[in-house]
C-alpha cells in the first residue's frame, strides 16, 4: 500500500488500529506519521518501528493522504478547525469518534472533503473488531476499499448507511459490556456450583469466543448451532427454559433498543 497513513490521537482505539496496521506489515513505517499530545504514546513508536512522530496536528495532516481523527469526540471540532487548511481535497479523512455525524465533520472541513465515519469496538484492543464504516459521496470505491482493508488489520467491518451507525453503536460499541456481563454472570454461576474463580472465567470466556467462533465460520443460525446443544430431556434445555421463563432474550433486545436510543440523542436526533 503505497498511501501515507496519519493518526491525530493515540488512546486505546487509536493506538489500537496503529498496532494492527504494523502487524500487519501492509504499510511501511516510514508512511505512517503520528501526532498526540502525549510524548509517551509516540516516542516509544518512534524508538520501537521507526515512524513518524509529527510535532503538531497540522504536520500530520499536511503529510498524510488518509488521516484518522481518534480524539475523544468533545475535541473532534477543535483539531478539525486546526488541520482544516492543510488537507488535500485528495485526503480522506476519518473519524472514529462517536456521535459525530458526518454532516458536522463537513460543516468544519467542507463538504467537498473526502470522509469517513467508523464506529469500532473495544475488541479492537485483541485485533477482534467489529468495524461499522460509513463514507460521504466524495470517497471512491477504490478509497473506501483501502480504508476497509486497513480497518480489517484489526477485526471485522461492514459498509452501513448513516442512519444505521446507531444500531452499529449499539449491537458493536455498547455490546461488549452486555457480553462481559453474561461471562460475568457464566462464571458466578460457575462458581456457586464449586469451581474456583479463576477457572470459572476461563470456562465463560472461552465458551463465548468459540460460540462467536461457529457462528462466524459455519454461517448457520444461531437458533440451529443451540438446537444442536439441546438434547432431549438434556442439561441444555432445562437452562434455556429458565433464560425464556426469565424473559433473556428480551431483555438483550430492550438494551440495545436503548443503547441505539441514547445514540440518537447524543447525535442530536432526538
Amino acid at each position: 500500500m503505497e498511501q501515507r497513513i496519519g493518526f491525530i490521537g493515540l488512546g486505546n482505539m487509536g493506538s489500537a488500529i496503529l498496532q494492527g496496521i504494523l502487524a500487519s506489515d501492509t504499510i511501511l513505517p516510514s508512511k505512517l506519521y503520528v501526532y498526540d499530545i502525549s510524548s509517551e504514546a509516540t516516542d516509544s513508536l518512534k524508538q520501537q518501528f521507526a515512524i513518524n512522530v509529527s510535532e503538531t496536528a497540522k504536520d500530520v495532516a499536511r503529510e498524510a493522504d488518509i488521516v484518522f481523527i481518534a480524539v475523544k469526540p468533545n475535541n473532534v471540532h477543535e483539531v478539525l478547525v486546526e488541520i482544516q487548511k492543510e488537507l488535500k481535497k485528495s485526503t480522506v479523512v476519518v473519524s472514529i469518534a462517536a456521535g459525530i455525524t458526518l454532516k458536522a465533520i463537513e460543516t468544519v472541513i467542507g463538504y467537498e472533503q473526502k470522509v469517513i465515519r467508523v464506529m469500532p469496538n473495544t475488541p479492537a484492543l485483541v485485533n477482534s473488531a467489529m468495524c461499522s464504516i460509513t463514507p460521504n459521496t466524495e470517497v471512491s470505491a477504490e478509497e473506501l476499499l483501502t480504508v476497509r482493508a486497513l480497518l480489517n488489520c484489526i477485526g471485522l467491518s461492514e459498509v452501513l448507511p448513516e442512519y444505521q451507525v446507531h444500531v452499529a453503536t449499539a449491537v458493536g460499541g455498547s455490546a461488549p459490556a452486555f457480553v462481559f456481563m453474561f461471562i460475568e454472570a457464566l462464571a458466578d454461576g460457575a462458581v456457586k456450583g464449586g469451581m474456583t474463580r479463576k477457572q470459572a472465567y476461563k470456562f465463560a470466556a472461552q465458551t463465548v469466543m468459540g460460540s462467536a467462533k461457529l457462528i462466524l465460520e459455519t454461517g448457520k443460525h444461531p437458533g440451529e448451532l443451540k438446537d444442536m446443544v439441546c438434547s432431549p430431556s438434556g442439561t441444555t434445555i432445562d437452562g434455556v427454559q429458565v433464560l425464556e421463563e426469565k424473559s433473556f432474550r428480551a431483555a438483550v433486545m430492550d438494551a440495545v433498543e436503548a443503547s441505539i436510543n441514547r445514540s440518537k440523542i447524543l447525535s442530536g436526533e432526538k
